[in-house]
């Protein structure tokens, strides 16, 4: 069994070298390493992945012994998270099928290393979709009337399911600070445009009028600021005075189901790490 080690705390000399001699202490073997530091802010960032002996291997004791001989040293934030367990991952779509039938095909064929409980959405239109997959599919209509409740019923199906993270394959409405504040950093979008510019409800409208040369789309962690969320992955696509909007919505969906998987496929591998609504990305 693999276990992913992430730390981040205030830079300083010789963290590296404790880190992976307590680990070697406690009969690991590092299979990767990656870390990186943030001068301007003074901050450390590191992701390892370690194998113990199994006749060894006490998850509970080396948490312990590595908040008590570590991280109180070194003031870190830090989690451990083994691979014997799939996360659970829940889609909200709306009407737009491009990035969940996207998702779902990666999922069949073994790309994701997720399980998927259920997709949620405000419409009945894609429930043939889920159908297809033989996943759970629940409607929950969303509007300016009923905003509390369909929220009760979304928190208490994501319960229910014991949801990891959630994808937004272009729900199309705002999540809410109760559920924001319940999945920090666990709620993943896809932006149709390439953020922070020309975003809004028509980036390629807005994006064809400027005479644009390449057009984008973003994935990233949903917060409280409308698309101002940590970024996570970004692509972009070449376009000319030759193509027309509707050229410009058929490259930008298909940037947004390969944009979108990438994000997503980030997050379930323990790669992305937030920090001050930006994100270290590991290789």
């Amino acid at each position: 069994m693999k276990t992913t080690i992430l730390i981040h705390c205030p830079d300083q000399a010789g963290i590296i070298c404790t880190v992976t001699g307590f680990i070697s202490k406690n009969k690991g073997n590092i299979v990767y390493l990656d870390q990186h530091v943030d001068k301007p802010a003074n901050v450390f960032f590191m992701r390892t992945v370690v194998e113990f002996e199994e006749d060894y291997y006490d998850l509970d004791h080396f948490k312990t012994l590595f908040q008590k001989e570590l991280a109180s040293t070194y003031n870190m934030q830090w989690s451990i998270h083994t691979d014997d367990k799939s996360p659970k991952m829940a889609i909200f779509v709306s009407k737009y099928k491009h990035c969940l039938y996207d998702l779902l095909s990666r999922y069949r064929s073994g790309e994701l290393e997720v399980e998927i409980p259920f997709i949620l959405s405000n419409h009945n239109d894609l429930r043939h979709i889920a159908d297809q997959f033989n996943i759970p599919f629940f409607h929950v209509p969303f509007n300016k009337e009923n905003r509390v409740e369909a929220e009760k019923e979304q928190l208490a199906l994501l319960e229910k399911y014991d949801i990891d993270f959630i994808v937004l394959a272009r729900y199309m409405q705002i999540v809410s600070g109760t559920l924001i504040n319940k999945f920090p950093n666990k709620i993943i979008n896809i932006h149709h445009s390439f953020l922070p510019a020309f975003a809004g409800a028509k980036p390629y409208h807005a994006a064809f009028k400027r005479g644009v040369k390449i057009i984008g789309a973003t994935s990233h962690y949903v917060t409280e600021e409308l698309d101002a969320g940590p970024i996570i992955e970004q692509d972009v696509t070449t376009v000319t005075h030759s193509h027309s909007i509707e050229d410009f919505i058929v490259k930008g969906r298909d940037l947004e189901k390969i944009v979108l998987s990438r994000g997503v496929k980030l997050h379930i591998a323990r790669k992305t790490m937030v920090y001050n609504n930006k994100t270290v990305i590991f290789s």
